[in-house]
């Protein structure tokens, strides 16, 4: 199966047309969509959309909101993370590119919201910009918390350190990018621990560079993925379907 693990449906960008989205992706053969609560609202509009046993989200407050977090805050998400349509708290982490939290908050909240998945014993979905060391060292202070690093982007340090916990490490379109320098690390990456998302709306695959992402679009990062590593795309897809599975539950199927 082919699944986005990573798309932002309730961005506003999906404002117009996010149910035609969806359909778009299951018309080119997706078959499960994860939409990404990075916010209240968000996570609000994927638990709407996860009516449809093809999509499932997630629920949790972005590096870049961290400043808003209160008690009612950590109240909402743990209740939140027992509604079985939601499969992980994300995304969470940290983010010293923006700065939009300060990162003292950042890493308290990041660690709050750690402590609430492992009690949920729910997965986290990773933002890790610019604070791969600090990233790495809470990663360690939860060894029993499954994580993804969303996106991948990351220097090898923090590469390492989640591959010896034993997370998954997703792809996005960035693969496609002719400044895309990581293929190393594709190929690195465990075939049980490798995953494809497209992070719609951003990060749009070639040839729709420049314009809106969508979750269509994810079958052309696992063919990109699949030539870098030097396999059958069929191959790939089934393999990260099969993790997707694993890391999510069964609410992606048997």
């Amino acid at each position: 199966m082919l699944v986005d693990t990573h798309c932002h449906l309730g961005d506003a960008a999906f404002a117009e047309d996010r149910a035609e989205a969806a359909a778009r992706a299951f018309a080119a053969g997706v078959g499960h969509l994860v939409v990404v609560g990075e916010s209240r609202a968000a996570t609000g509009v994927g638990l709407a959309l996860a009516a449809d046993a093809r999509i499932s989200t997630t629920a949790g407050l972005h590096p870049h909101d961290a400043r808003t977090w209160t008690d009612e805050t950590a109240a909402w998400l743990a209740e939140t993370l027992q509604d079985p349509r939601v499969v992980a708290c994300g995304e969470i982490g940290l983010d010293y590119h923006y700065d939009h939290s300060p990162r003292d908050v950042q890493r308290l909240v990041f660690e709050r919201q750690m402590a609430l998945a492992e009690a949920a014993g729910k997965p986290v979905v990773i933002h890790a910009r610019e604070a791969d060391a600090d990233v790495a060292a809470v990663l360690r202070t939860f060894p029993a918390v499954p994580a993804i690093l969303h996106s991948f982007s990351s220097g090898p340090a923090l590469f390492e350190a989640g591959v010896a916990l034993g997370h998954y490490v997703s792809f996005s379109g960035m693969v496609t990018f002719r400044s895309w320098g990581l293929d190393d690390l594709v190929r690195a990456t465990p075939a049980d621990r490798l995953l494809v998302e497209t992070d719609a709306p951003y990060l749009a695959p070639v040839p729709h560079r420049g314009h809106r992402n969508e979750p269509a679009y994810v079958r052309l990062v696992a063919e990109r993925v699949a030539t870098v590593r030097g396999e059958p795309a069929p191959s790939l897809i089934a393999q990260t379907g099969r993790n997707a599975r694993r890391i999510f539950g069964s609410r992606l199927g048997a």
